[in-house]
């Protein structure tokens, strides 16, 4: 399903772009991007990306139940952790964040919520932990999800496809 066309202020109407420079599979910009034109070929520039990636970060924490592998990989590079230092700060070592990452295995409950946790206070915010476990328990367990981001004057929000 091709989502509908979304129009940024001062913006004209642009398709979806696949974001896949995040080293995510299913992260799409329905705005905040112009396509150039460069002696290369055609280059894409987004705006504020760094805020972007912290947009893409709090979604999937606060909004996704099941990471993927690359989800925690973009996690823990956002917060410029090593695999051993991700591994030390939720009790494992970095042999099981790798098998994580690699989708050898799936990150454990309690690891889960640290990783969480972890991200979102290194995103400046502030959640109760009882409450984020709760909302996530009562997720339905989908892997597969599109994500979609827009740039508004505010900053990157995550939208419903």
């Amino acid at each position: 399903m091709k989502p509908t066309k979304w129009r940024h202020k001062g913006e004209a109407d642009k398709d979806p772009l696949h974001y896949t420079a995040c080293g995510l599979d299913d992260v799409y910009l329905l705005s905040g991007y112009e396509v150039e034109k460069t002696s290369e070929g055609e280059g894409i520039s987004i705006k504020k990306l760094e805020l972007l990636h912290k947009a893409i970060g709090c979604s999937l924490v606060k909004e996704k139940k099941v990471l993927s592998g690359k989800e925690l990989r973009f996690l823990r590079k956002q917060m410029d952790l090593s695999q051993a230092e991700l591994g030390a700060l939720v009790g494992l070592t970095s042999q099981q964040v790798a098998r994580w990452e690699k989708g050898e295995s799936e990150i454990s409950g309690a690891a889960d919520v640290v990783l969480r946790l972890l991200y979102i206070e290194h995103a400046g915010g502030t959640i109760n932990m009882r409450d984020l476990v709760e909302r996530l328990n009562e997720m339905d367990s989908s892997i597969e999800e599109k994500f979609f981001f827009e740039k508004t004057a505010q900053g990157w929000k995550s939208k419903a496809a």
